[in-house]
């Protein structure tokens, strides 16, 4: 290259400049020079009769070119500038395209060009910035013969294969005419192509089949290694055999894309045409006066809701001057939108809507008979509290607490109640609630403001008197928010829910028709305000008899209707039913019982299906497969010289409370408490100890025992929490059983606080105690005087077998413990 040609100036590529008239082009190249720009490029310029035999290679890796094609192409100009500039310096601007396949063009090797590639005709070339633009005009297909240079710019060395055609056989000139009708079919259907592929499609005849397939192959969206296929298939026949299966293709593809454009146009047109109907409805209806806008439209809204409602004079006023500004607000505004949500709260409410109660106390009893088994304490105490409202007209503004276990039915009977008065009802817990714009709601000028839960339960049940649950009230929380243990003080009082004030809606409300049923584990959380306006109705955990009877009527019943899974698939024994009772679930509640059965019907589940059997029968025999090893063993009632056993109540219910009492040694005296006692029971052992020391002659032992013993006394399950009162009697009669070296060899439970004077105080609990002793098979019992009432009260199967010695004095006790 010249020093002339490296001072030229690149930016504006002078050297690859289109000159026509400077260069030694054919004479068909010359007569284009006087035509227009657009004519000379679209005018296929005949392929020169003494084509280069070696020319310079540019790879593509697009798609391949055709010698029918005539397009702009655009490639790096740093990587390829050398390469333009040495085709622009030959006479005959002719350059080799090759496609390499779709990868790229970055990093090549001679070997992934292909054989054969197409000479092309550089038109127009331009620099701009990085790229170097050119339109390149196919001539025809190359060969090639061997490589000149291996690195760019490549240089080989080429021939011209010729392509065997017979345009006269019937069989070429019919897929020439199928080929010329499947571009003329593609016109209509893809307008990318536009008037240019017709005046292309004008200078191809039946007669040019060879131009004619390769300019059909280009217009095809076929990809690159099908089209390359083609491009290297001489034979033109055979080319045509491959090429239109590929224009129907297209065709098709075409087709399906016009259909579905059509589609579109037509539902968007459908839709314009609708948006203006309706808007030229509207102005229609509203010149005629038949028409309202939104404004008017929830005005009439709101009225209509009232119609049948009967709204207190005060909320009316309210409602009427909430309306008055709605009608003069712009529909667009925030306080448009705050208005109508007001009105729309004030008036979906059930203002003077009540439903009739069914004081019938024989469907009470049937509803709660039927949903429940056992707890006929608390049916009767139901059956009370509805025959009270029998005489009075109405059972509302009554607040009822249960109280009791988990899992012992509160919730379920909270519905059963609203059953059987045939109330609508409705619950929502409270447990976590920490803020008490939930109770009375959010003020107005928040933004998302919202009214409380007690208003939302009014918009749902829809009528003045529902049945209301407050579930988990003594697990309310406090925060900065607000206390919601105080704001239910105005909701629980039949003094001052007469006129509940609710912060969003700011118009006195009536709750005193609503019967509250609050739900509780344990009264210990419940502020005393809050609890002093509540009737208490406890319930108990449930014996063996009452969960087998819960089970075998409820539970099982529910989860194989629940499963899907016919009665008949799983048999279970009423024997391995109790086995289940005893060894896995033991808790007051029957929560953990419904989850064993239920992992019972899983096991059995797998066992039908994969060993293929009609019925899986579970027994006490074959139990352990099911659930595992039993998580609880018979209990053991401990005996031996200073070993009792103690009645303790929990929140899970009633349990078992073993005490012992041992001598360490007699170096010194001393006394050590263990078993993670709180303060209270720590009392009650020193107040124990006490009274032991100061009265063993008087029960029969050795008067200086203590004196040098160091007496260490122990609560088993060292690692659970205990506390109470209610042990004082039974560490003493540990220590008495120590000092008199004497066991208590029969099963016998005690409870009950002990003074330093040694009276026996009531403590509570006496059901959850008693059920505890039966379930450890103890029915020998000694119990405080002044609990006798609460014993005597207790449900018949529960006193059924049991002895109970009621003591005044711990003197009672020592007489029943140490008889003769």
């Amino acid at each position: 290259m010249s020093d002339q040609d490296n001072n030229r100036d690149h930016d504006n590529l002078d050297w690859l400049a289109d000159d026509e008239s400077s260069s030694h082009q054919s004479d068909d190249a010359s007569e284009n020079e006087h035509r227009s720009d657009g004519e000379k490029i679209n005018s296929l310029v005949p392929a020169s009769e003494m084509l280069p035999e070696r020319i310079y290679l540019l790879p593509i890796h697009n798609r391949p070119f055709f010698p029918a094609q005539v397009q702009p192409l655009v490639i790096n100009r740093e990587r390829w500038e050398e390469t333009m500039r040495r085709v622009g310096n030959t006479p005959h601007k002719t350059l080799g395209v090759a496609f390499v396949g779709e990868g790229g063009v970055e990093s090549l090797d001679h070997d992934d060009f292909p054989e054969i590639g197409t000479a092309v005709r550089v038109h127009k070339l331009k620099g701009e910035d990085q790229q170097i633009q050119f339109i390149a005009q196919g001539v025809q297909r190359f060969h090639i013969k061997r490589w000149l240079s291996k690195e760019p710019p490549y240089l080989v060395e080429v021939t011209y294969p010729k392509e065997p055609v017979d345009a006269e056989n019937e069989e070429t000139r019919a897929y020439a005419m199928a080929i010329i009708n499947g571009i003329k079919e593609l016109l209509p259907i893809n307008p990318l192509y536009g008037e240019e592929l017709k005046h292309y499609l004008n200078r191809f005849s039946p007669h040019q089949p060879g131009p004619l397939t390769d300019f059909a192959a280009a217009i095809t969206s076929a990809k690159g290694p099908e089209l390359q296929d083609v491009l290297a298939t001489l034979p033109v026949a055979e080319r045509m055999h491959k090429v239109l299966p590929l224009l129907r293709k297209e065709i098709e593809v075409a087709q399906l894309q016009s259909e579905i454009s059509e589609q579109v146009n037509a539902q968007m047109q459908d839709r314009q045409r609708e948006f203006f109907l309706r808007e030229q409805l509207k102005v229609i209806q509203r010149e005629l006066g038949i028409s309202k806008d939104d404004r008017e439209n929830d005005v009439d809204t709101f009225r209509n809701r009232l119609e049948s409602l009967v709204v207190p004079e005060r909320v009316q006023s309210r409602i009427d001057d909430e309306l008055n500004k709605l009608s003069v607000l712009e529909t667009g505004s925030p306080e448009y939108g705050t208005t109508r949500n007001y009105l729309d709260w004030l008036t979906c409410l059930p203002w003077g809507v009540t439903s009739q109660d069914k004081l019938d106390l024989g469907h009470a009893r049937e509803v709660l008979n039927r949903d429940h088994d056992g707890l006929q304490d608390v049916k009767e105490r139901i059956v009370e509290f509805l025959a009270e409202g029998t005489f009075k007209g109405d059972v509302g503004g009554s607040i009822v607490l249960l109280i009791g276990p988990p899992g012992v039915g509160k919730t379920s009977i909270g519905r059963s109640i609203a059953e059987a008065l045939g109330r609508e009802f409705y619950r929502f817990s409270v447990g976590g609630m920490r803020d008490e714009a939930e109770i009375k709601g959010h003020r107005r000028t928040y933004v998302g403001a919202m009214p409380g839960k007690l208003v939302q339960a009014f918009k749902e049940v829809e009528v003045e008197n529902p049945v209301i649950m407050l579930d988990e009230i003594d697990k309310l929380g406090q925060s900065f928010q607000g206390d919601p243990a105080s704001a239910l003080l105005e909701v629980l009082d039949p003094e001052q829910n007469i006129d509940f004030l609710d912060h969003y809606l700011d118009v006195r409300m009536d709750l005193s028709k609503v019967l509250f049923i609050c739900t509780a584990n344990t009264l210990d959380s419940i502020p005393g305000p809050l609890l002093d306006r509540m009737e208490q109705i406890r319930l108990s955990g449930y014996i063996a008899e009452e969960k087998l009877a819960i089970a075998k009527h409820h539970l099982w019943p529910k989860l194989l209707k629940r499963n899907n899974m016919p009665k008949k698939r799983i048999n279970l024994t009423e024997a391995a039913l109790k086995q289940v009772i005893e060894g896995y679930a033991r808790e007051a509640g029957v929560r953990q019982l419904e989850k064993q059965l239920h992992r019972i019907v899983r096991k059995a589940a797998v066992k039908l299906l994969e060993e293929e059997l009609e019925t899986v029968k579970v027994s006490v025999n074959n139990l352990e497969e099911f659930l595992g090893a039993p998580l609880f063993r018979k209990e053991k009632v401990l005996k031996g010289e200073g070993v009792v056993t103690g009645l303790a109540w929990t929140s899970m219910g009633g349990a078992t409370l073993p005490i012992e009492a041992g001598k360490i040694h007699s170096l010194d005296r001393g006394f050590k408490l263990t078993g993670k006692l709180g303060d209270v029971m720590k009392e009650s052992a020193n107040i124990a100890y006490s009274y032991t020391l100061g009265h063993l002659q008087e029960y029969g032992a050795d008067a200086d025992f203590f004196d040098s013993a160091f007496v260490h006394l122990h609560v088993p399950e060292g690692a659970t929490p205990k506390d109470g009162p209610s042990a004082g009697v039974t560490m003493t009669t540990a220590l008495l059983s120590l000092a008199k070296h004497e066991a208590i060899n029969r099963p016998l439970a005690m409870t009950g606080e002990l003074t330093l004077t040694g009276q026996v105080l009531p403590v509570g609990g006496i059901r959850e105690k008693v059920i505890a002793a039966r379930r450890s098979d103890i029915f020998e019992l000694i119990l405080p005087e002044a609990n006798r009432r609460d014993y005597e009260e207790l449900p018949e199967y529960l006193k059924d077998g049991v002895t109970v010695h009621f003591a005044n004095r711990y003197k009672d006790v020592a007489n029943v413990v140490f008889k003769d």
